[in-house]
């Protein structure tokens, strides 16, 4: 695959923090005696943040108090990241340093806030190897809205034809598709229907086997 330019998913492609944060929201929603299913789950991943208050009053009420559990979520998160860091996918620095040998610029494309994603990316040891962040505060529409990827390969100042997308969500996959990018997805929690897999240029069970 001829390309200039490798644009990142987070959450799920890089770092398996999606089986994490499903285990910890179930544990503080358990603990309020609410259920909340992987299938419930799996219906926020790819989402922005601002996306996601309408998904859980249609689970729990329109009374429910979305930023109190947001919080409890974030505290959480960052109490078991300090103390065991970041869950990092296999392949993952493999990956960067074929990428950065071979002079391909690399940014990331996430819907996770910036000040999120740099503390994600820097005690994951992988800040350094991105010459670009695209978060969810430097586009007006999130994924699957092709915005964020445009965004990155304007950044790059490449063209989005020159650039390949890895993502592991549906949203992602139809973000990248539709920015013109050569999509390459690599699936964590949710597999590709036939729709998401017309739109896929390789899906890869893993980083490792991408090669560049």
């Amino acid at each position: 695959m001829s390309i200039k330019g490798a644009v990142f998913d987070m959450d799920g492609l890089m770092f398996d923090t999606e089986n994490l944060t499903y285990k910890l929201q179930r544990d503080i929603l358990a603990e309020a005696g609410l259920e909340f299913s992987l299938d419930d789950y799996k219906k926020t991943i790819g989402k922005r943040l601002a996306d996601l208050p309408v998904l859980f009053y249609g689970l729990f009420g329109e009374s429910y108090d979305f930023d109190r559990f947001r919080l409890e979520c974030r505290n959480a998160y960052i109490k078991y990241t300090e103390e065991y860091g970041i869950p990092v996918k296999d392949g993952l620095f493999e990956l960067l340093d074929k990428l950065k040998e071979k002079g391909i610029k690399i940014a990331l494309a996430t819907s996770t806030t910036r000040g999120s994603a740099e503390r994600t990316l820097k005690i994951a040891g992988v800040f350094d190897y991105f010459d670009e962040l695209v978060c969810a505060e430097d586009v007006k529409n999130g994924k699957p809205d092709p915005e964020p990827f445009l965004k990155a390969a304007e950044k790059l100042s490449l063209e989005p034809s020159e650039c390949m997308a890895l993502e592991d969500s549906v949203n992602g996959i139809k973000s990248a598709y539709f920015a013109g990018m050569k999509t390459v997805m690599v699936p964590d929690l949710i597999e590709p229907d036939d729709e998401i897999k017309a739109m896929c240029d390789l899906i890869l069970g893993s980083l490792n086997e991408l090669k560049i």
